[in-house]
């Protein structure tokens, strides 16, 4: 496997008490690597998500939607190379046997445990190997982060994790997550598998409104392909062991702390699932300003981030702004041609609906042979604006996805 161009090293991160993770194989595809992480949450742990909005979510996803609304968790199941979606009950059923082997062996509930899968899609996941994986999972030493984030990957390449702080109430709190994210990303609300884990005492509705806060800035301004999973998870578990009194409202001390760390941890996952996309050379900031509403920018914004010619023109390092202004047109929301300014990292292209008159493509093209790619628009409608990441389109993806079952 070839590690992407655009690969960050693995943070050093620390233990967070009250969560202990495992791994194990459970050989759902033919691979010589653990692919069933196991984590096991300390009573009294509080737990918040958000699913994918596919119309075709997987039994897994459907599973957490409903144990979601109990707010409490003891353990943690990923499975894969198998995403178990649109398999009917036999996938169903593999969901329900997880949990069940897993709430005997801990003494909890099944609704207690959380189940994630991830891989090829139509393939029923074998009950068989995945209570094996899990017995192997139940006797196995606890293993690192890393390990941990490897283990949940499928086409990535490097395991992703991040790290962030918050001081509440003169108590300081940990938070680390670990994201799995290549292919079919598409910001339709989390569009990977995702788990953060934080030794923060956080009453489960107030980490539920800190989460979907955070994702809305960062999980949810990503795409790679704008293809959505049926399978898109991201948990958040609170254990409370770091002892700092309880969060629970948006007015408590240290609240704003705490969201404001959760949000920093989601952005850094979401730039690193970016920075793996299948096949990328370049991680691509698209900024969108001067819109009629927040809304529209966004839209506009996701409109060039998923343009195939935007996204092949920045792979050749090619300095078609003319791409960037099809992309404005096509995207339905409100836009004045001879308002439109557009710009290439610093360099300002084009304005007035046209290149400008001393426009000097060198800088341009020296900033698109760089990684890190910045294109700017601004509307002049408004005060909306928005920012969304995205990365280059090579053959490379095509190459992926063409032998992704092979």
């Amino acid at each position: 496997m070839t590690i992407s161009p655009l690969a960050l090293p693995f943070p050093d991160l620390p233990a967070i008490a009250g969560v202990t993770p495992r791994v194990a194989r459970a050989r759902y595809k033919n691979w010589d690597r653990c692919d069933l992480t196991f984590v096991t949450l300390d009573p009294g742990t509080t737990v918040a998500g958000v699913l994918t909005q596919s119309k075709c979510p997987s039994p897994e996803v459907e599973w957490c939607r409903r144990a979601l609304v109990m707010g409490q968790a003891r353990a943690l199941v990923v499975n894969a190379g198998n995403s178990n979606a649109f398999t009917g009950d036999r996938g169903r059923a593999a969901v329900e046997a997880i949990a069940a082997h897993t709430a005997r062996d801990l003494g909890c509930q099944p609704s207690d445990v959380f189940v994630a899968s991830t891989g090829v899609i139509g393939v029923p996941l074998p009950i068989d190997k995945a209570e094996a994986g899990l017995a192997a999972a139940f006797e196995a030493q606890p293993c690192s982060w890393q390990e941990a984030a490897e283990t949940i990957m499928t086409t990535d390449t490097f395991a992703k994790a991040a790290y962030s702080q918050a001081v509440i109430g003169g108590t300081t709190v940990n938070l680390v997550g670990i994201i799995k994210g290549s292919g079919m990303i598409a910001p339709d609300m989390a569009t990977m598998l995702g788990f953060v884990f934080t030794d923060a005492a956080v009453e489960p509705g107030f980490l539920q409104r800190a989460l979907g806060d955070a994702n809305l800035s960062s999980f949810s301004c990503i795409t790679v392909d704008s293809d959505t999973s049926t399978s898109d998870t991201v948990l958040a578990f609170a254990t409370g062991r770091a002892g700092n009194p309880l969060l629970a409202d948006i007015e408590d001390d240290g609240a704003d702390a705490f969201r404001a760390a959760l949000a920093d941890l989601c952005l850094q996952l979401a730039h690193l699932v970016v920075r793996d996309g299948e096949g990328a050379t370049k991680f691509i900031r698209v900024d969108v300003e001067g819109a009629e509403s927040d809304r529209s920018a966004r839209r506009i914004a996701l409109s060039i981030a998923n343009s195939p010619l935007v996204k092949t023109a920045i792979a050749g390092e090619d300095a078609n702004w003319g791409r960037v202004v099809m992309a404005v047109g096509k995207a339905g929301e409100p836009a004045e041609r001879d308002r439109l300014a557009i710009r290439f990292g610093a360099t300002q292209v084009a304005a007035g609906g046209l290149a400008l008159a001393d426009y000097d493509e060198a800088p341009v093209a020296a900033h698109l042979k760089g990684s890190d790619i910045e294109i700017g628009v601004d509307l002049g409608l408004g005060d909306g604006r928005a920012t969304v990441w995205t990365c280059d389109l090579t053959d490379g993806y095509i190459s992926i996805n063409a032998d992704y079952r092979s």
